[in-house]
């Protein structure tokens, strides 16, 4: 074997074992938050089932299961809106999986750069209470 193909398993090792580890739900979908490397922005929530969150470990851009299409899609492919993988993370019940990628354009199919920029709420500050 050589160093390059060793190379290439990684990931794939990396990817089975993260899809062991992961927490889907009854629905079989994982929720998947996604935040921008540089800047630490949150971006968006999105859906994963298992084969959706493999290919986005082992590709290097972000899959998610559509709901309401009842289809795979990546990010960026008709928009041109791409988010690309530069590292992942389960949370502590393996139930939320954090992707933090290099965004290329809006996040937002609304043309936001991020889904949470269009309806900010008033809230209490409790560090100023």
């Amino acid at each position: 074997m050589s160093e390059q193909q060793g190379t290439d398993a990684a990931p794939v090792l990396a990817a089975e074992a993260a899809l062991t580890t992961a927490r889907f739900g009854a629905d079989g979908l994982l929720p998947a938050v996604v935040q921008e490397h540089a800047s630490g922005d949150v971006l968006m929530l999105g859906w994963m089932d298992r084969e959706a969150m493999r290919r986005t470990l082992t590709e290097g851009r972000v899959t998610f299961w559509s709901r309401s299409r009842q289809e795979y899609w990546r990010k960026g492919d008709t928009s041109g809106h791409v988010q690309v993988v530069r590292s992942a993370a389960l949370d502590c019940d393996a139930d939320v999986l954090l992707l933090r990628v290099d965004q290329t354009g809006a996040a937002c199919h609304t043309g936001a750069h991020s889904c949470f920029d269009t309806h900010p709420i008033d809230a209490v500050d409790g560090a100023a209470a």
